[in-house]
């Protein structure tokens, strides 16, 4: 195990850097307004606003003029109008709106400047549909790459989490819309995630997995977050007084207010205690027996009025939209439109290339196009949130557009995507290939100049509320990978998916390999652009894509996935749809004994070779990386090097800077991302970039003390293109 040794013992000394203190909130400058108005409150006003009123928001005082709180869900795109108290849509005309590419694919990005115009182009969406509040964004690890909302999540790193979330929260609190960070805390998996009790140590819980929780609250002020549905160490995370008190309000300053998940709040007395502000969609525990606790002193209204509070300041923050004023214009506007289109150019990731990319329209005539991911619509689909979008340009779409008058595609089927229906009937997405559409694509295949396959998952294969059980393609797509690539050499593979997936066999027939991610409204467009040469592909991976899930830690350490009893309970949000009990009666154990050696952490100190390493993308140009310094200031240290674009193509990098330490007294990664940045680089060019790597995140979690520290010492500063590619190396003290 390549964990760096303990070497001579230094002296820590507490973090008194920005990342370990309490922010000053925007939210504290309606304080006296609040006094005013919680005095004039009765005790029933007070503990209506402490449950749902309808499916997607919480009641406000209309005698005191205080609207209710608006809820938009979710993370990529502005649901549809749902009927007060079903899950039923009201299918309206003017609820359509912009489906934004995924957390997965905004995180190939890499880019914290498309991370804020995103948070801002959803905040406007949000806006126009009345909503004050987006229940986003997801910003759990993806601790497995099989997890059912992967695609929601983005990266396994939690400094590249952060900075876009920042970014995000940013975003679209200037421009009006409070967030909702989900799901606090540790809800790494869908299997199970309201029957599991994550356990944990300190160190790996706040270095990995709450810091960009803490990021988002500290450096964006984000006013809202959502309690998760598991427990974490014995504690349902909606009754957690470490999380929402302890560590959230106390230790981060956290000034906002904390809805549950849907259905998941379990008790009255613990959770309004421990700091939950709002149970949804419901009032079972937080409507006539909370206020049955307060008048039996089980809980003191001193503890209700600081409730009331918390929400109070985010609805004074957040302008209501007045009822009538909302679904009036059309959402999913050119605006909007351009920036999911931007986002999405940035995050496709090209991961091998025998120079079949760009496409030669001088040589390429005849272009067959095969499977289903290439007509596939991604805004809807699978269990949970979706998007009821105005457009979604598909794939074949984008490349009719961009390369239809210049050369011929035809398209053929080739094989049939797991369905909702095949869901219903208990099948698998392992099903083998469909021989007459494999035959029909074959047959097509040996008459083309170029194939382009789209292989991949679609919504039902990865879907909120189940996690998926391997990560071989589906629907035989493998099967008819190796006909296609018999019948014809020139063989272009694009995978669709929110995660990872097993390449081994398209990256052995395909002389190219691309990774589009469930792409939003305009990626057909933006990976049409990619392979005709339009945009130089700059999407770099947000995670590992492992060779096999065997080598994933989790499900190496034996912790994933768990296996319970009796599994007729369910899922605790299907439940909820289908009105079933959310009563959990088992409870499983999630032992995290990786600890904070998730994703390339591990694979580094395991020497664990994988299929694409994390941070890891192509492009159509070539970069030389030279000339490295790193100078300590007082914020951090900052390392200046020059990146050339040696090639005739215009591009952008993703420059990253991983930290090592050749001496530490504690156990450490090999190397961990400590600063990134994209740069644009004209055919040609040379630039110098300087990124700052932050103090505040080269400190450790004592758990001792529960505070930050910082090691001094030497540091070692390492700088390329991708993790498993740092040409660059350079020594500082801090």
């Amino acid at each position: 195990m390549k964990i760096i040794a303990v070497g001579f013992l230094f002296a820590l000394v507490p973090s008194t850097l920005t990342l370990a203190q309490t922010h000053s909130s925007r939210l504290m400058k309606y304080e006296q307004q609040i006094d005013e108005i919680i005095k004039g409150m009765t005790l029933e006003e007070k503990i209506e606003m402490l449950h749902g009123k309808n499916m997607f928001s919480s009641a406000g005082i209309p005698r005191l003029g205080i609207a209710d709180v608006e809820y938009a869900d979710g993370p990529f795109g502005i649901r549809e109008e749902m009927e007060p108290h079903s899950w039923n849509p009201l299918h309206l005309t003017t609820d359509s709106a912009t489906f934004f590419p995924t957390g997965s694919a905004l995180a190939a990005t890499w880019s914290t400047e498309w991370a804020y115009a995103y948070g801002k182009g959803m905040s406007h969406e949000a806006r126009l549909r009345g909503k004050d509040m987006i229940l986003g964004p997801a910003i759990n690890i993806q601790r497995i790459p099989t997890g059912g909302r992967t695609y929601e999540y983005l990266s396994e790193d939690p400094l590249l989490s952060g900075m876009l979330s920042v970014a995000y929260t940013c975003g679209a609190q200037d421009d009006g819309t409070a967030v909702c960070l989900k799901h606090y805390a540790l809800n790494n998996q869908e299997d199970y995630r309201g029957f599991v009790d994550v356990r944990i140590s300190d160190r790996a819980m706040h270095e990995i997995y709450l810091k960009p929780f803490e990021m988002a609250v500290k450096e964006a002020d984000a006013w809202g977050v959502m309690a998760a549905y598991n427990k974490v160490n014995g504690r349902w995370c909606s009754e957690n007084e470490e999380l929402l008190n302890t560590i959230l309000r106390q230790q981060w300053g956290f000034r906002g207010m904390v809805i549950s998940d849907w259905g998941g709040v379990h008790s009255t007395v613990d959770a309004v205690n421990a700091g939950l502000n709002v149970e949804m969609p419901g009032s079972r525990f937080m409507g006539k027996a909370l206020l049955d606790s307060v008048q039996a002193g089980k809980v003191s209204e001193e503890v209700i009025n600081e409730r009331v509070r918390e929400i109070l300041r985010v609805r004074m923050a957040v302008k209501p939209i007045a009822k009538e004023e909302a679904n009036k214009r059309p959402v999913g506007n050119r605006q909007e439109m351009d920036i999911a289109l931007e986002v999405a150019r940035r995050s496709i990731v090209l991961l091998k290339n025998e120079d079949l990319l760009p496409i030669d329209t001088k040589r390429v005539k005849n272009i067959v196009v095969v499977g289903e991911n290439a007509v596939t619509k991604m805004a809807l689909g699978g269990v949970g949130a979706g998007v009821k979008t105005r457009c979604e340009i598909t794939p074949l779409e984008g490349l009719q557009k961009v390369l239809g008058d210049k050369v011929k595609i035809t398209y053929v089927q080739g094989y049939k995507s797991f369905n909702r229906e095949m869901r219903g009937k208990r099948m698998t997405p392992q099903q083998d290939a469909d021989s007459k559409l494999m035959k029909e694509a074959v047959k097509a295949a040996k008459r083309a100049d170029l194939v382009v396959f789209f292989a991949g998952d679609n919504r039902e294969v990865e879907t909120e509320g189940s996690d998926r059980k391997s990560i071989t393609l589906p629907s035989g797509q493998d099967e008819l990978a190796m006909a296609l690539a018999k019948a014809n050499k020139r063989l272009v593979t694009v995978i669709v998916s929110g995660g990872p997936v097993d390449v081994a066999t398209v990256t052995e027939t395909s002389g190219a390999l691309v990774a589009s991610w469930f792409n939003g409204s305009m990626g057909g467009q933006a990976l049409a652009e990619v392979l005709a040469g339009k945009v130089s592909p700059s999407g770099k991976l947000p995670m590992s894509w492992p060779l096999k899930l065997e080598d994933v830690p989790a499900y190496a350490t034996g912790t994933y996935p768990q296996n319970m009893q009796d599994n007729g309970q369910g899922d605790i949000f299907v439940g909820l749809v289908n009105n079933q009990s959310n009563d959990r009666r088992q409870q499983l154990i999630a032992n995290y004994a990786e600890e904070d050696l998730v994703g390339y952490r591990w694979y580094d100190c395991k020497d664990v070779p994988v299929a694409f390493p994390f941070g890891y993308g192509l492009s159509y140009a070539k970069f030389q990386y030279s000339d490295i310094e790193a100078k300590t200031t007082a914020e951090g240290v900052d390392v200046k090097f020059t990146i050339t674009n040696t090639s005739s193509v215009d591009a952008e990098e993703v420059a990253q800077v991983y930290v090592s330490r050749p001496v530490s007294h504690i156990q450490r990664p090999i190397k961990e991302l400590k600063g990134f940045k994209r740069v644009a680089l004209k055919a040609g060019e040379r630039k110098t970039v300087t990124i700052t790597v932050r103090r505040a995140d080269l400190c450790h979690w004592d758990e001792n003390f529960q505070t930050w520290m910082l090691e001094p010492g030497r540091i070692s500063l390492l700088v390329g293109g991708s993790s498993d590619n740092l040409p660059l190396r350079v020594e500082a003290d801090i």
